[in-house]
């Protein structure tokens, strides 16, 4: 019978003796002991350094760099090397506001608006915001930013006709939920989100400054109001390395 130890740390012991461990992994543990020496910020030393420095070959260091930028302990930044990440920030699995989530972690919340647009409804934006096939809709792409830092890209649909003027109003208001409440009376009761991992295409890497190809966390979120009318369906790309996300469980009864 043969024992799986692909996850195991290196040097544990299974009957049998010790385990066999890839020499990426062991390259990886060293990497790793290199850069918990140094804060946050910090930058790496390049792979030639590091290969000479851990006896090594420069692809199996390019593949322990790799692992740990996609678990979050290293940050690689496009065109300027790879750096120890700062601790992640945290995401709340329930009904808040990029502005509430940064706040609360003593940062600075901030928005870049990329593009802001209509669009005409298809089929799946019909049911999701419950409106015609073919009704004008507001596709609203930003890029959310902490302190500076971006964070993610977020892109959310909402029927235009039930958000008249919503599109200039945007452009007096700071937040989108503010402008719901202010403007049209809309407040949010509930949503639906799901969250599924993906890679960084070539357009969301240059935005989030990252590279092509490393982890990034995809959210969809489904609003309803207190009536239970659909108000927003939105779609958003998070850098995987910058983000945990925590969520608060009840006790059910027996």
């Amino acid at each position: 019978m043969t024992t799986d130890v692909s996850s195991a740390p290196y040097g544990t012991r299974f009957p049998g003796g010790l385990a066999r461990v890839p020499k990426y992994y062991r390259v990886k543990q060293q990497v790793l002991d290199i850069a918990q020496a140094l804060k946050p910020g910090s930058r790496m030393p390049a792979e030639r350094l590091l290969a000479v420095r851990l006896d090594t070959s420069r692809t199996t260091v390019r593949q322990a760099l790799q692992e740990l930028v996609g678990e979050g302990r290293l940050d690689r930044i496009q065109g300027k090397g790879t750096f120890i990440a700062p601790p992640k920030l945290f995401r709340t699995l329930q009904l808040t506001s990029h502005t509430e989530d940064m706040q609360a972690q003593g940062l600075e919340p901030a928005s870049r608006v990329l593009d802001i647009d209509h669009i005409e409804a298809d089929g799946r934006l019909s049911r999701l915001l419950d409106i015609d096939v073919g009704e004008s809709v507001l596709r609203i792409e930003r890029l959310r930013l902490a302190s500076g830092e971006p964070m993610a890209i977020e892109t959310t649909h909402l029927s235009a006709l039930r958000f008249p003027g919503l599109r200039e109003s945007l452009t007096r208001h700071r937040s989108l939920y503010s402008v719901l409440a202010e403007v049209y009376g809309v407040h949010l009761a509930e949503a639906e989100e799901g969250i599924e991992t993906s890679l960084a295409t070539p357009y969301q890497a240059a935005l989030l400054a990252t590279e092509v190809g490393v982890p990034v966390m995809l959210l969809s979120r489904h609003s309803l109001d207190a009536e239970g009318r659909p108000v927003e369906w939105v779609r958003s790309v998070y850098r995987g390395s910058r983000y945990k996300f925590v969520v608060t469980l009840m006790p059910t009864a027996d």
